[in-house]
This record gives C-alpha cells, sequence and structure tokens, in this order.
C-alpha cells in the first residue's frame, strides 16, 4: 500500500449501478456510464457494492464487471472494487480477483447476516488483509448488516499493514471524531450516507461512497471539493440543490429508484433483478420531481 494510493481516495466516489439487459450485464452501457461518470469530474468509482446489486451476481459476473471497470477507467481515477461477503474465504476469493485485475482498493462489509462478535470481525478483516498487497476500506453499515463495528475493533485493524479507512454508514455523526480521535488524520474517513455527507466531512471525513452520484456525478464532486477546500457556504448550496435526490433515490430499495433515475437520464435500463422490483408510479413522480429540482431533467 502506497501513500499515493490512499491519498487518491478522497472526494465522491460512485457506488455504480450494474446495468441489465433482457437479464443479463449490459457491459457496453457500463463502459459508457463509467466513461460518463468520469467526464463529469467525479473523483473515483466503486463497482460491484450494494448498488452494484452484487448479491444477485454470479463470481464470474462480479469479477467482469470489476475487470470492465478497471479498463475502462484505465487509471483516470481510482476504482475501489467491492469485495466484501458474509463469507470470510469468499470475501479472501473477491479480494484476490479485484487485486489481480488492478483494482487501486477493495471495499469489504463487515459480514452480513450471521452476527459476527467484534473478534470474529476482527478475524474476517485480518483474513483479508494478509491475502492482498493493497488498501482496504471497511463498509460498516449496520442496518444491512446488523452487526456494527466498534471504534476500538477499527483501532485494531488499523494496525494491519493494508486497512486504510471505513466508508461508514453508522449515521452517527459523532463516530467521525470518535474514530478520527482513535486512529489520527491519516485514517481514511468516507461517508455511506448521502444526506449527511456535508455534516460527516465537516467533522473529519474526507469523501463519500455515493448513490446519488450515479445520476449528478458533478454536483457531487464539487460539494465535496467545496468542503474539502473549507468553502461550506457552496457546499451547503448544493446541499440544497441535491437533498430532494438524496431522499427520493431512497423511497424504495436502493437502487430500484437510481436505476429508474438513470433511465430518465439515458444511460441504461431500469431494468433489476429479483427480489427487487423496478419502482412504482409514484416512486416515479418522486424521483422525476427530485431530478428536475436538481437541474438534470426539464420541466
Amino acid at each position: 500500500m502506497t501513500d499515493t494510493t490512499t491519498q487518491r481516495l478522497r472526494g465522491a466516489m460512485t457506488a455504480l449501478a450494474t446495468p441489465f439487459r433482457d437479464g443479463a450485464f449490459d457491459e457496453d452501457a457500463f463502459r459508457k456510464f463509467v466513461n460518463w461518470q468520469i467526464e463529469q469530474g467525479i473523483h473515483g468509482l466503486v463497482p460491484v457494492g450494494t448498488t452494484g446489486e452484487t448479491p444477485t451476481l454470479s463470481h464470474d459476473e462480479h469479477d467482469r464487471v470489476v475487470a470492465a471497470c478497471i479498463a475502462e477507467t484505465a487509471g483516470r481515477v481510482p476504482v475501489i472494487a467491492g469485495a466484501g461477503s458474509n463469507s470470510t474465504a469468499e470475501a479472501v476469493d473477491r479480494a484476490v480477483n479485484a487485486e489481480k485485475a488492478g483494482a487501486d482498493a477493495v471495499l469489504v462489509v463487515t459480514p452480513y447476516y450471521n452476527k459476527p462478535t467484534q473478534a470474529g470481525l476482527y478475524a474476517h478483516f485480518k483474513a483479508v488483509n494478509d491475502a492482498i498487497g493493497i488498501p482496504i476500506i471497511i463498509y460498516n453499515i449496520p442496518p444491512r448488516s446488523v452487526v456494527d463495528m466498534s471504534v476500538e475493533t477499527m483501532a485494531r485493524l488499523y494496525d494491519l499493514k493494508n486497512i486504510a479507512g471505513v466508508k461508514d454508514a453508522t449515521a452517527k455523526l459523532d463516530r467521525v471524531s470518535l474514530q478520527r480521535q482513535a486512529m489520527g488524520e491519516d485514517f481514511i474517513q468516507l461517508s455511506g450516507e448521502d444526506a449527511t455527507a456535508l455534516g460527516f466531512n465537516a467533522q473529519g471525513g474526507v469523501g463519500c461512497i455515493s448513490v446519488v452520484s450515479n445520476v449528478a456525478p458533478r454536483l457531487c464532486a464539487k460539494l465535496q471539493e467545496a468542503t474539502l477546500s473549507g468553502d461550506y457556504a457552496t457546499a451547503l448550496r448544493i446541499q440544497d440543490q441535491l437533498l430532494p435526490l438524496h431522499v427520493g433515490l431512497f423511497a424504495e430499495s436502493n437502487p430500484s429508484p437510481v436505476k429508474y433515475g438513470l433511465s430518465r437520464l439515458g444511460h441504461m435500463s431500469d431494468e433489476v433483478r429479483l427480489p427487487l422490483l423496478t419502482v412504482s408510479d409514484a416512486t416515479k413522480a418522486i424521483v422525476d420531481s427530485a431530478l428536475r429540482h436538481a437541474g438534470l431533467i426539464d420541466g
């Protein structure tokens, strides 16, 4: 792990949706989408996270999405590949494959469903750490995984060579300050909650792995740039512009509303895989209104 790599893991990074067409991964649409994201000024890309519908991707599809993202990005921005699982062996395998494909870092979620202890969380992440040589971002998301990694466990993990930071989706803004006290300023803290990303950075965060930047990469990038330069007045104006999207894109389970929004912008089909469904007409109206408020569609 190099300081140069970790210094690049800042700003707005999109948790990319995975486009489907007739049930299959639409690689052509995905590659065009990756290019558009970079052209819009996004600071990093995160394929095969929750927004990428990883739970319904086969291992082959997972690896294809990662490889396509890395190839199309061609080093222009960092790629943090999703590599999480509730099976430690599978998480290690996905992380090793991501490193071989050329990912800059991996995002590893706290194991869901199994409900491991803090000692189990440490052992899980240590196993991934010991298998690879690129930065690991811990993904702490209690609403989906049920378990919450403690600050103390995170501090223990930070002593390992590849543990570089956290994507924090606890929605507890005081956690940023607590983690900053425990791990120091070099520990990379990325928000996993679009609506609170501005406040997250105010307490020491340095970026956001964003759902909303799927549809609004330029605005999300500008918000992050403003906070990182200390211009919170500009950031607040952008936040006001984005807030209906922060709310509306979660009117139904992610990423169904995001994919509808992307279909409205012409980037991909709104197709999702069961057990997710395409959004209702009521949610379509909410998303359309939010896109108009942000200036992304006319009307």
